[in-house]
């Protein structure tokens, strides 16, 4: 009892520690001073018409928003069937590509961003768009492969097997068979590479270049100079959109399906 009593104290300590800054963000973009104060002394919607007024964010918010898709959606496009290479096929140092793929995710974002800056921008000059793109399809990648693979690995080839044996191809089994039992996979490494490549400030920031700026670099610059509740109340509509986004998955998918 004593060790159940002190797992649930410890549990709550947790909850609170990640809620409460939630709640006080919540609370303060809805302010009224014309700075970020907790408790406030007023109530307005003010600094949630200025979030939507705001061309720069507007601008960041839908650019974060197209380069977090596409990237994720090519890294997709590319980690499947790579992840399923690696788990069905004998390949020649197959634990060391898995774990080069898992390397970014380990490595400092900052050394990450300064590589791919030395790589994309100085060594090959590629075009702002096209190397964000580019940038955020290789911090994406790791993600699919990592995570398709692991459930690509829990699945029972002989099934495969079975459908050649029908007069399957491989590649009619790999899209009647392999894909529809994978499927949970595939949707939470879309999710898990997309949220990373939508937050990410390091590679955003040294890829980014004059008049392309994605929201998290705008954000930061943004508080860099001025320190208004429109913050918080960007940061409200940004937890709003998770919120919705996970409510459409657990009513299409069960969020089940991407644990």
């Amino acid at each position: 009892m004593r060790k159940d009593a002190g797992l649930t104290i410890i549990a709550g300590i947790v909850f609170a520690f990640l809620l409460i800054p939630l709640f006080i963000i919540v609370v303060t973009s809805f302010g009224s001073a014309s700075t970020i104060q907790f408790p406030i002394k007023g109530f307005t919607f003010e600094w949630y018409s200025k979030v939507f007024s705001n061309a720069s964010f507007m601008d960041s918010f839908v650019l974060s928003l197209k380069v977090a898709f596409i990237g994720t959606l090519l890294a997709v496009l590319v980690g499947v069937p790579a992840a399923y290479s690696l788990a069905r096929h004998g390949v020649f140092g197959r634990n060391w590509i898995k774990s080069f793929f898992l390397s970014p995710t380990i490595v400092p974002g900052l050394v990450v961003g300064y590589a791919l800056y030395q790589f994309i921008v100085i060594k090959f000059q590629f075009p702002i768009i096209q190397g964000l793109l580019l940038g955020h399809f290789l911090i994406c990648l790791p993600y699919v492969i990592r995570v398709v693979g692991s459930t690509i690995e829990q699945l029972d080839f002989s099934i495969e097997e079975v459908s050649w044996t029908l007069g399957c191809t491989k590649l009619q089994a790999f899209i009647k068979i392999v894909l529809p039992n994978i499927t949970s996979g595939i949707f939470a490494s879309f999710m898990l590479a997309f949220i990373n490549s939508f937050n990410n400030i390091p590679v955003s920031q040294f890829l980014s270049g004059p008049g392309v700026t994605m929201l998290p670099t705008n954000l930061m610059n943004y508080i860099e100079y001025n320190y208004d509740p429109s913050v918080s109340a960007l940061s409200v509509v940004l937890m709003l959109g998770t919120v919705v986004l996970m409510f459409v998955i657990e009513k299409t998918l069960g969020l089940a399906s991407i644990s």
